[in-house]
């Protein structure tokens, strides 16, 4: 997985990231709430880790910022406050889930793995965006009409879709979409998919496209809001 952690302590931020890593997890650490937003507009996550209290912006107003673009990455809040209302901010914020300082890192780790199983579930859910429903556990994708996706199609749509309106490079999308068991899967295999995708984009009349060159980086776009 790869984890956006916004951290203002150094030293704190050096242990978590040293423990993540460790974990065999990739990781962007930061060290305010502006630099958080800033990453999370360009880069892809499975999970961002925010500090409630960090200059610039806070956590909450980095998250809130996040969560206007889309963004449906999961979000752990790390926090030294304990009351209720604190809490249940968050929550309403966007946050997913929340740990008190001082936690456990093997809480953290605990916390990661669970929802590492929780991904691989994914095929399960329905998304929608622009004028399309993609429904993963049918592997159909709808608009004005519907189509069938081939298993690689309907994952890479989700990830697409997920990640609306990031360039996406190869090599994310090869690692974040294909199986460990399909070794010899390279950069052919994704422009080929992309493809496919885009026919059937169009077979079914969406707004929605996925752009760039062979090669990537690809990007998810609305067109119906450039044309709004």
């Amino acid at each position: 997985m790869k984890i956006l952690l916004a951290e203002d302590n150094d030293q704190l931020r050096r242990v978590i990231t040293m423990a993540l890593k460790t974990s065999q997890y990739q990781v962007d650490a930061v060290a305010n709430g502006q630099e958080a937003v800033d990453h999370a507009k360009k880069n892809p996550y499975d999970v961002m880790i925010l500090d409630i209290m960090m200059p610039v912006k806070d956590g909450l107003q980095a998250l809130r910022e996040i969560r206007t673009t889309g963004d449906r990455t999961y979000v752990i809040m790390l926090t030294a406050l304990s009351e209720v209302d604190d809490k249940v901010n968050g929550l309403d914020a966007g946050a997913d889930d929340y740990l008190t300082k001082p936690f456990s890192l093997k809480e953290l780790l605990a916390r990661l793995r669970s929802l590492e199983r929780r991904f691989e579930s994914l095929d399960e859910d329905v998304l929608k965006f622009g004028n399309i429903t993609l429904d993963g556990n049918e592997q159909v994708l709808k608009s004005e009409n519907s189509i069938s996706l081939s298993s690689k199609e309907s994952r890479l749509l989700q990830y697409l879709i997920l990640n609306a309106g990031k360039k996406l490079s190869t090599d994310t999308l090869l690692n974040q979409t294909w199986d460990d068991d399909d070794e010899h899967a390279d950069a052919e295999d994704v422009w080929i998919n992309i493809s496919y995708l885009r026919q059937k984009l169009q077979s079914v009349n969406a707004d929605v496209e996925v752009a760039g060159p062979k090669g990537g980086p690809y990007q998810l776009i609305d067109q119906g809001d450039a044309n709004a």
